[in-house]
């Protein structure tokens, strides 16, 4: 008898509390990271009103900052710990998703739930859904896209699951460029498999293409430039060509190495001969890989759209074909290799670079701006340290460090309307001076580089700004003077 067919497909309880617990607790105790800089500033600007592109630069597609703008809202000073929990939430989603699709998909509840959990333990996901970057949001839709996908290649589902379908793939373009490539093979694949009903997955989609069209007319130039320019030249300006992370070399050694700290490379390693006759799920896979190994140089989080159907893949052959005792070895082994990165970043953490200790620096850099009366917004690399502080980032610097550190990417008559500006050409800065300068954020506590920061704070200091005291042996404050 079809287990799946009598069996209820609920996620066993126990386990999603398990699995949520546990990815709370490391999106708390991880160390902090200068990548979630632009997540935290552009879900703080839009919850006061600013809109991503037209009042400020952000680096990529545009949902998220829309959908966190409530949660920083109502985080109010906990706002970064808090978008580090949504994430850890929708990783929790991610991992129920899976298990489901596997489920529709005909897995028995013994290999959804393995494959789930072996999801669970990959470093991919793990760093993904611990900071408060733009991962998890897209990795959730496209997990729960699978659900009636899965549904509609068995001849299951509706004109309403299709239009689902278009709107789920769509937000996780929305909210990540680089899941445009599997959404986009997902409609090819809905062409020659009419199961799928294209039109009505079109339709689905329509909504948030809208959605983007409207982001778009309000600023094109700097929708374009963040979206698709940036992503595809600035690692060009802060790598050398001749660097060895821009290699395609590199580019191998990181994507196996990214796959082998966790199940990853085991459920690449057991679904391998699926891949080569591509049904929907495999056809994600792919796309998914492509999607992953496109840009220069190649990191974790990239390979994030690789997983939620490649795990859904290793149920079903976890089922027909079970690991044999020197596979099942290597499952251990991965496992361990999964958590060793994250066990890493924990020791880090009480080493002086955990969440508590951003919010208690936070709490320090809020009480000097006070002391000092600043009311305005605040010129600096790591914007996401001022939601503790009450104050608004300087919209140039949404961007965080990104755009700063660049050289050649926009001329000067361009980069105050694309609400940017970069150490080599202050002018904007000069001729609309912020009222405050935080520097010692972008840091190697951070993962960021202090010579970036120092370069701002070269200009703070030959703009006559002046030092605020701060209870802080990393940061310093300087604020203009009257």
């Amino acid at each position: 008898m079809d287990e799946r067919r009598t069996d209820p497909l609920v996620f066993p309880w126990r386990y999603g509390a398990g699995i949520l617990i546990f990815f709370a607790l490391c999106a708390l105790l991880r160390s902090v990271d200068h990548d979630e800089s632009q997540y935290v500033a552009a879900a703080v600007l839009t919850a006061h009103g600013f809109l991503p592109f037209r009042d400020f630069a952000y680096l990529q597609t545009p949902l998220q900052p829309f959908l966190f703008a409530p949660v920083a809202w109502l985080a109010g000073p906990w706002v970064w710990p808090a978008l580090r929990l949504v994430n850890a939430m929708l990783g929790a989603v991610l991992v129920g998703c899976v298990w489901r699709a596997a489920r529709e998909a005909g897995a028995s509840a013994r290999a959804a739930v393995i494959a789930a959990g072996l999801f669970a333990l990959s470093d991919i996901l793990l760093f993904s859904i611990a900071t408060a970057r733009n991962d998890a949001l897209p990795a959730a839709l496209l997990a729960a896209a699978l659900v009636p996908i899965v549904r509609a290649q068995q001849g299951r589902g509706s004109a309403g699951q299709a239009m689902l379908i278009g709107l789920l793939l769509a937000a996780a373009a929305a909210a990540k460029v680089s899941y445009a490539l599997p959404a986009a093979a997902y409609g090819v694949y809905t062409l020659v498999d009419r199961r799928h009903r294209p039109l009505a997955v079109l339709a689905g989609a329509m909504p948030m293409v809208a959605f983007v069209a409207w982001i778009w007319a309000m600023a094109p130039a700097a929708f374009v430039f963040g979206t698709l320019r940036f992503p595809a030249l600035a690692p060009a300006e802060y790598y050398t060509p001749e660097s060895w992370k821009m290699s395609y070399l590199a580019k191998a050694v990181d994507a196996l190495k990214f796959f082998a700290l966790g199940p990853a490379l085991l459920a690449l390693v057991m679904v391998r001969r699926r891949l080569v006759r591509p049904g929907v799920i495999e056809w994600l896979v792919l796309a998914g890989l492509v999607a992953a190994l496109l840009p220069f140089p190649t990191w974790r989080q990239y390979l994030l759209p690789v997983l939620p159907p490649l795990f859904v893949l290793l149920a079903l052959v976890w089922d027909r074909a079970p690991p044999g005792r020197g596979l099942r070895i290597f499952t251990v082994v991965t496992i361990f290799a999964g958590l060793a990165p994250t066990t890493a970043a924990a020791v880090q953490a009480l080493e002086g670079a955990s969440m508590p200790v951003a919010l208690r620096e936070g709490r320090a850099i809020r009480a000097a701006l006070d002391s000092a009366g600043v009311q305005g917004g605040v010129a600096t690399l790591s914007p996401q340290f001022l939601g503790a502080t009450g104050r608004l980032p300087d919209p140039r610097f949404a961007a965080g460090p990104f755009y700063y550190r660049t050289h050649r990417l926009a001329d000067p008559a361009t980069e105050p309307r694309f609400h940017v500006v970069s150490a080599d050409r202050p002018a904007d800065l000069d001729r609309n001076p912020p009222s405050a300068v935080l520097v010692g954020g972008e840091a190697p506590w951070t993962a960021g580089d202090s010579d970036t920061d120092a370069l701002l704070e070269r200009w703070a200091i030959a703009r006559g700004y002046r030092t605020v005291p701060i209870n802080s042996t990393r940061f310093r404050v300087y604020v203009r003077r009257p």
